[in-house]
């Protein structure tokens, strides 16, 4: 069977070194949802984060 991972949404927010924390609890608390939450260094600013949402 094969899954499909859909984007919900992303938004590019000023990175912060605990950022990871924050999604780390996310996909934690609501992966029962059939949600799961990425973090990513923007490609072009590494000064930004690129937090998107996902639906499984």
């Amino acid at each position: 069977m094969e899954s499909k991972i859909e984007i919900v949404s992303t938004v590019t927010v000023d990175h912060s070194d605990d950022l990871y924390k924050v999604v780390d609890v996310l996909n934690r608390t609501l992966k029962r949802e059939n949600l799961m939450f990425g973090l990513a260094l923007d490609q072009e600013d590494q000064s930004k984060a690129v937090f998107t949402i996902y639906r499984t």
